[in-house]
């Protein structure tokens, strides 16, 4: 399997980190020997202690963590992730491939209208309750009223698959076992007064020929109780209104068979048009008697020979049945964070074109002019840089088989682009596996899409997609904050020696290798775990998709670690350290004993540096949650694990500072209160002055949004 964005990012990481790293080591060895001519056994445990400094060891602990307590999240907002490094790839998302049925909308479907070639019906009632009845040129219809209107009836309910279970509680839905759209054919013919099973009982069904999406219908043969045009046996056909009505001889007209003429031919699809750019769904009900006078030629004798070619054609058409299933509320605002978050929207659906235009422009995915509605056959007869140039701009492709998604999968990542891809059928699974992140649906899917995929939706819920890009995108950004964290640290750690050395030992050791190990393993570990936690900002989605080739330590990222919170949690070391050293009489005394062990005040002035990164870390912790956003308003108090981390680092200190047998491993002395004072107003200092820098890049962003208006 190819790697994910983040496995790449990662492995550039290490590659980046172990070279920074081993290079500071090797230059902090040349000094410490040729520069203060320390022995060279002390010069490399001095190196080898700069080296571990530099090397990010909770990195991959915290990458875990993170994309664990997302996957958590997730779970929680229906959507479950078959592979953790498939969150983050989610946040890299640009474009999303949706089909439309069940996923943009609710997936319960219901007949509103009838047409014939007499007349059209309204059918009042919504859902899959059989409450409503059939209306038309001012008064009630029942099936039995009209032999056009019973026949398009029965046709729908016979030739299809799904069953409807009554409600165990008064209020709850019922449940839809199989397809939602033949479902509420089901519903429509109940409104008319047909009884299902008796139905049944009078016309077996003996043969049945799938729905197929390149056919774009389904035929069901039945047996009659009762001869219908002199036939004992008759093929009712559902599907497609431009192929059925392609496959029709015949049109029902009063009850009576007449030639199909290019006239009617022009209303149906006139009236299938009309339906359709009102976002309506269309189907079209035939029927072919298959003995009899009226069978026509080329009926075959044996059932086994009942295939589409043979049974398919010659049809007599009934009429159209229309349906709506209306967008999912929550849709809308989910597309409108998508256009937000700079991620394209582009419907595959096996829907008729002008339905899903009409779908695509109320949801907004789709605004203005120059939308292409490109269909699967349109499609078959398109070259690669023709569709990739009508992908450049808005689309929404319609009549698709399952399979076409692949090449539209292809075409646009080749184009640069990183593919989310819903699916639910069997056929979808190729461009499901081609994808960046595969969706499958958890409610239609079947055990193929699903095993295909890499994430499934437990409620088949176009914006449970959209938040898992965002809990995706916060995965990278708290791996991010997590290395802004981890490598402001080595600044303090790293200044205090330089110091040292570039004085030539004037400057006595500000920080023990000891002292660094304890920051490192210690002290660091815990708060920079606990960032990885950190849920999405509110302006993550505010931001454009990320290159999948940017890298995760960038030069931003290094400026902002070592020249701006670096920076500031080093002159706080060695504020600190100088601050001992005056306060024991310095300069009228030896700057700390002139590094002298066994001298106290060197001693107290190490466990000050020490003491003053810890509590500089403290503050930095908090700065890195966010970017720009206010550490205020998402509240200081609100992320569990960095104050477990914060705890415990002062805990750490306090027990370094105060046990004797550790005092002299790690070359501590016991702090005073005073020395706690300093300390104290640390963390405040440090988040003001970010918070200060924060104001004014918000204020920044508030003036080129009212700018570019």
């Amino acid at each position: 399997a190819a790697e994910s964005p983040l496995t790449r990012q990662l492995n550039r990481l290490t590659k980046q980190v172990t070279i920074f790293a081993m290079c500071m080591g090797i230059a902090f060895f040349c000094l410490s020997l040729f520069v203060v001519h320390e022995p060279f056994a002390s010069s490399f445990i001095f190196a080898l202690g700069m080296v571990v400094a530099f090397i990010p060891e909770g990195l991959l602990p915290t990458v875990t963590l993170s994309l664990a307590m997302a996957v958590q999240r997730m779970s929680r907002r229906n959507a479950l992730v078959k592979k953790l490094d498939s969150v983050e790839a989610l946040g890299s998302t640009s474009v999303i491939c949706t089909d439309k049925t069940g996923t943009l909308t609710q997936n319960e479907m219901t007949v509103n209208h009838l047409w014939t070639a007499t007349r059209e019906y309204e059918i009042s009632g919504v859902g899959y309750a059989p409450d409503g009845q059939i209306e038309g040129e001012g008064r009630s219809w029942r099936a039995v009223d009209d032999a056009d209107l019973e026949l398009l009836l029965e046709g729908g309910l016979l030739c299809g698959n799904a069953r409807l279970a009554e409600p165990e509680e008064e209020g709850k839905r019922y449940e839809v076992y199989g397809d939602p759209t033949e479902a509420c054919l089901i519903v429509s013919a109940q409104k008319g007064g047909i009884d299902r099973a008796e139905l049944e009982a009078r016309m077996p069904r003996v043969k049945e020929l799938p729905f197929e999406s390149r056919r774009k219908r389904m035929t069901t043969v039945h047996a009659l109780e009762y001869p219908l045009e002199g036939a004992r046996r008759i093929a009712f056909t559902k599907g497609a209104p431009n192929e059925v009505v392609r496959l029709s001889t015949y049109v029902r007209v009063h009850g009576a068979v007449e030639p199909m003429t290019e006239e009617l031919r022009q209303r149906i699809m006139k009236a299938n048009d009309t339906y359709a750019a009102d976002g309506l769904r269309v189907l079209a009900v035939a029927y072919r008697p298959l003995d009899g006078a009226n069978a026509g030629a080329g009926i075959p004798d044996a059932m086994s020979d009942y295939t589409p070619e043979n049974i398919e054609r010659d049809l007599t058409f009934v009429g159209l049945e229309v349906m709506m299933d209306p967008p999912r509320p929550e849709v809308a605002a989910a597309v409108a964070e998508c256009h937000r978050a700079g991620i394209r929207i582009v419907m595959i659906t096996g829907d008729y074109g002008l339905t899903a235009a009409s779908i695509a422009r109320r949801l907004k995915i789709v605004e203005g002019e120059g939308l292409s509605v490109i269909s699967g056959f349109e499609l078959s007869k398109m070259g690669d840089e023709e569709l990739k140039e009508k992908l450049a701009g808005q689309v929404v492709f319609a009549r698709m088989a399952p399979e076409q998604k692949l090449r539209v999968v292809t075409a646009l990542q080749e184009m640069g682009e990183i593919v989310a891809v819903t699916g639910d059928g069997v056929n979808d699974a190729p461009a499901l596996k081609k994808a960046d992140i595969g969706v499958a649906m958890g409610i239609t899917g079947t055990d193929v899409a699903k095993e295909a995929a890499d994430m499934i939706l437990t409620d088949d819920n176009f914006a449970s997609i959209v938040a898992a890009i965002e809990e995706g995108r916060a995965v990278y950004s708290n791996i991010r904050k997590f290395l802004l964290y981890i490598l402001n640290s080595n600044a303090p750690e790293a200044v205090p020696n330089a110091v040292y050395l570039l004085s030539g030992g004037a400057v006595p050791l500000p920080l023990t290798t000891m002292q660094i190990l304890t920051i490192d393993l210690g002290t660091d570990m815990l708060p920079a775990l606990g960032l990885g936690t950190e849920p999405p900002e509110e302006t993550i989605m505010d931001q454009p998709p990320r290159d999948p080739n940017e890298r995760l330590l960038n030069r931003r990222v290094l400026v902002k670690a070592f020249l701006w919170y670096g920076l500031m949690a080093s002159i706080v070391a060695m504020a600190g350290y100088l601050l001992v050293n005056m306060l024991a009489g310095w300069p009228g005394i030896p700057l700390a004993g002139l590094g002298d062990d066994g001298d106290p005040v060197y001693i107290q002035a190490t466990t000050m540096t020490l003491a003053g990164i810890i509590f500089a870390q403290i503050g930095q912790v908090m700065n890195c949650r966010t970017e720009t956003t206010s550490v205020f308003k998402i509240g200081l108090f609100s992320n569990r694990r960095i104050l477990i981390g914060i705890v415990f680092e002062v805990v750490l200190l306090v027990i370094l500072t105060t046990f004797p047998p550790l005092q002299g491993v790690f070359h501590t002395a016991p702090l005073a209160w005073q020395d706690y004072a300093f300390l104290c107003c640390i963390p405040p200092v440090v988040i003001a002055i970010e918070e200060i820098r924060k104001a004014w890049l918000r204020r920044r962003e508030r003036s080129r949004a009212v700018a570019n208006r």
